[in-house]
């Protein structure tokens, strides 16, 4: 393998001579369009390969290094992700770049994130409860709305920008810009731009420290992440030939350090850490320790512990991309299935080749470059070199201003789950709209459920955010009038029943094992203060916990005497 490796140096340092176009002193980089394929083919493998072989690990080593006997042994067919999320959520992203170009908007970004319907977990879940609730990007990012906003999310996902950019750092940077923003903020948002900007590099270089310094390139040098960085490649140069020296130092300054864990999204004495820093880190653990070596490298990211699917799978897939498919050990690629589909996505492996041929073939020309035949008749990407410009310094724990973004009603109409949700409610009860339903437990109305006709099925945003049933409605005067409703719960589980008239509220109640009857409950509320006028009405199917929330809903009507 690593014979492999050295000869694909040799060969790739041929097209990484800087090329004089003109006058006008421009330097550029040429590429083969052939080479641009089969490299980008194995950036491809190598995120799949490494978040197959670390997958089994994920989690189960926190602040520890993974015992070599408990990495998995590789076999082909584990190269078949296709319900990985470390995979599947950027391919969202490159959809949007094929149906709305490379300047699709920001908020069309969020809308389609926002439509999407695989499971996430962290910084990606929250931001997408975001968007779904109204918030739109860049604030469903930001830290005042997601608490996880330094999580590895964008990170996990960003390879595929510097796969369609190759030698293109700002249009890497720029890509962070519109789909890093949707759920992460600072540190989470520079570890996608730092991994694009090394595939980017990937391309044209084999040193793994040159093109580490590539990825840090795209990221603001005083940045913590960008600290982390440097500094395992400090601890690389004192201490070369033992990683776990390196991983020690790790540890003690980005686990144990609460300076370093400032923004964690869980308590920063916990050993669970799914900060981006120091996943980062582990990432250039392998591509420095792993010194080329396929196994070495996934082995030695994988066994640094914490999200040991992730980062093996971004450093796999940026040594991958340096080497190229043709070249890749026939273990890795004999079992590839090119036709299943990815979980929730448009591609199958041979789409997912075709749609990000078509994508950097714009983005070359986007950024000042062309696309012309040599001497041989080879068709070449011609790539200006352009210095890159990151972003301004940001820190989640010191977070700027929130652009007090929303989507407009035309946006959420766009957004299917509130446009089938609201359906739903409509049916259920007409002229009633809903708000903030979080995606757990499948809501939506039942036709059948429990023995009862026509059920609506709410879930909290999240433990704090309130799903929220709302309509504006004249209450008749001179006459006493009550809401009456008929709710229930799942049997493992309980949430409290909130009513709001104009934005106060006018009653609490638990539903639960402890209240409600055989699962279901009556509630009368006496609305007959408001005789007269018009209020905005809203009821709310709050947590009360954090297990089995959903509201159920029988029966919702005004009775007037």
């Amino acid at each position: 393998m690593r014979k492999i490796f050295y000869c694909s140096m040799v060969c790739s340092m041929v097209f990484s001579v800087f090329i004089p176009d003109s006058p006008a002193q421009q330097q550029y980089r040429r590429l083969s369009i052939d080479e641009y394929k089969d490299k980008m083919k194995a950036g491809w493998i190598g995120q799949m390969v490494g978040v197959g072989w670390g997958g089994p690990t994920e989690f189960k080593w926190k602040s520890e290094i993974i015992p070599e006997d408990q990495i998995p042994q590789w076999k082909p067919e584990m190269v078949n992700q296709f319900g990985q999320d470390d995979i599947y959520v950027e391919m969202t992203f490159l959809r949007s770049l094929e149906l709305y170009g490379l300047d699709v908007s920001i908020r069309q970004a969020g809308i389609d994130f926002a439509n999407s319907g695989y499971p996430l977990w962290h910084a990606n879940r929250a931001g997408r409860d975001n968007l779904r609730a109204g918030i739109a990007p860049p604030d469903s990012g930001h830290p005042q709305f997601n608490q996880h906003a330094d999580d590895i999310d964008y990170q996990i996902e960003a390879d595929f920008a510097g796969l369609i950019a190759p030698g293109l750092p700002n249009t890497v940077i720029q890509l962070g810009e519109v789909f890093g923003r949707l759920m992460n903020y600072g540190d989470g948002l520079y570890g996608g731009q730092f991994v694009g900007g090394m595939y980017a590099e990937a391309f044209f270089e084999t040193d793994p420290l040159k093109i580490i310094e590539a990825g840090l390139q795209c990221i603001p040098a005083e940045s913590q992440y960008a600290e982390a960085i440097r500094d395992v490649m400090q601890w690389y140069k004192d201490e070369p030939n033992d990683w776990q020296v390196t991983w020690e130092k790790i540890n003690q300054k980005y686990q144990l350090n609460p300076d370093y864990r400032r923004f964690s999204c869980n308590d920063p004495k916990e050993t669970f850490n799914i900060d981006a820093k120091i996943n980062g880190a582990y990432i250039v653990m392998g591509l420095l320790y792993g010194k080329g070596d396929f196994d070495q490298t996934i082995v030695i990211s994988t066994r640094c512990g914490q999200d040991s699917d992730c980062n093996p799978s971004n450093a796999g897939g940026v040594l991958f991309t340096t080497v190229g498919f043709s070249k890749l050990p026939e273990r890795f690629t004999s079992a590839l299935d090119e036709q299943k589909y990815f979980s929730h996505t448009a591609y199958n492996f041979d789409k997912l080749i075709t749609v990000s041929e078509t994508l950097v073939r714009q983005a070359v020309e986007k950024a000042g470059g062309r696309i012309e035949k040599n001497a041989d008749g080879v068709e070449e990407f011609v790539i200006p070199v352009i210095e890159p410009k990151p972003g301004k310094l940001e820190q989640c724990w010191e977070a700027g201003p929130i652009a007090n973004s929303r989507f407009t009603d035309e946006e959420m109409a766009k957004i299917s789950s509130g446009k089938e949700l609201n359906a739903d409610v409509d049916r259920f009860i007409k002229g009633w709209k809903i708000k903030q339903c979080g995606q757990d437990m499948d809501p939506g109305l039942r036709e059948e459920f429990d023995g009862r006709k026509f059920v609506l099925i709410t879930h909290p945003l999240d433990q704090e955010r309130a799903c929220i049933l709302y309509k504006t409605m004249e209450i008749p005067a001179e006459k006493k009038t009550n809401l009456l409703m008929t709710v229930g719960h799942h049997p493992q589980g309980d949430w409290t029943l909130i009513v709001k008239a104009n934005g106060k509220e006018i009653m609490k109640k638990s539903v639960g094992a402890k209240t409600a009857k055989d699962g279901w409950m009556e509630v009368k509320v006496d609305l007959s203060k408001f005789a007269g006028t018009t209020i905005n009405l809203e009821l709310l199917n709050q947590a009360s916990g954090w297990a089995y929330e959903a509201g159920y809903w029988d029966e919702i009507h005004l009775q007037s005497e």
